[in-house]
């Protein structure tokens, strides 16, 4: 099932995006077998407004979009965690690139991929997600590519069920997901994507340092509580 979109054309900033995403998500509050996993690094701030306010838990699924060399923000396709590879075939032909060039870019990615896990999750052991329900969230959705192969990558686990959760995608990739997990929520829809940031009054690239800042703040929380009493999140 897909959210409907929402009259309110723009968001604040990702604080505002991810606590827009709470109430369509109520449902899976405190419940132990759900887990929010966040595409970082904007994902990650969305992402802890959600689990902040759903007593659940937090972690991350490492992906890396593909960009095309003439236009790097332009989607070819993108990589995950577990060897993972999405192409975008539109993108391929309207940007034709080497085999070579491909895999040049791939390498890079894969590089800076698996230099975020070690940066973020350090020596936390491996996602676990069989049986699980699993929640997607990132600051917004283009071409999809990379929430693809997200999905492909939790789908390798068996999860119990998979939600995405985004507060601005178009129409088009929002149609495209729903077909592909159990649950799509996105409350702003346009018709014409433009970027993600433009639907933002506020974007600042999010930092490495505020990443680990905020997932520490999650899995410490985690830790000091159990199933009966949780120590309320730092703001």
């Amino acid at each position: 099932m897909t959210q409907s979109p929402s009259l309110q054309t723009t968001l604040q900033d990702r604080v505002e995006a991810g606590q827009r995403l709470v109430e369509p998500l109520l449902k899976y509050a405190q419940r132990p077998d759900v887990i929010v996993l966040a595409l970082p690094r904007g994902g990650v701030p969305v992402a802890y407004q959600v689990v902040k306010a759903l007593d659940v838990r937090l972690d991350l699924m490492l992906v890396r979009k593909l960009g095309v060399p003439s236009n790097p923000e332009f989607a070819m396709g993108a990589i995950a965690s577990g060897g993972i590879q999405i192409r975008n075939e539109d993108a391929m032909r309207a940007h034709p690139i080497s085999p070579a060039a491909f895999e040049a870019v791939v390498a890079r990615e894969t590089q800076e991929l698996q230099r975020r896990e070690r940066l973020y999750r350090g020596a936390r052991p491996p996602l676990h997600l069989k049986g699980q329900v699993v929640i997607l969230i990132d600051d917004g959705l283009a071409t999809g590519a990379s929430m693809m192969a997200a999905i492909r990558a939790v789908r390798l686990q068996a999860p119990a069920r998979i939600v995405v959760a985004v507060p601005v995608a178009p129409l088009e990739t929002v149609e495209m997901l729903s077909f592909e997990v159990d649950e799509v929520i996105c409350p702003l829809m346009p018709e014409w994507m433009m970027s993600i940031g433009y639907w933002y009054l506020s974007f600042p690239q999010t930092s490495d340092e505020e990443v680990i800042d905020l997932l520490h703040r999650a899995w410490q929380r985690e830790a000091a509580s159990d199933t009966s009493s949780r120590e309320p999140f730092d703001d």
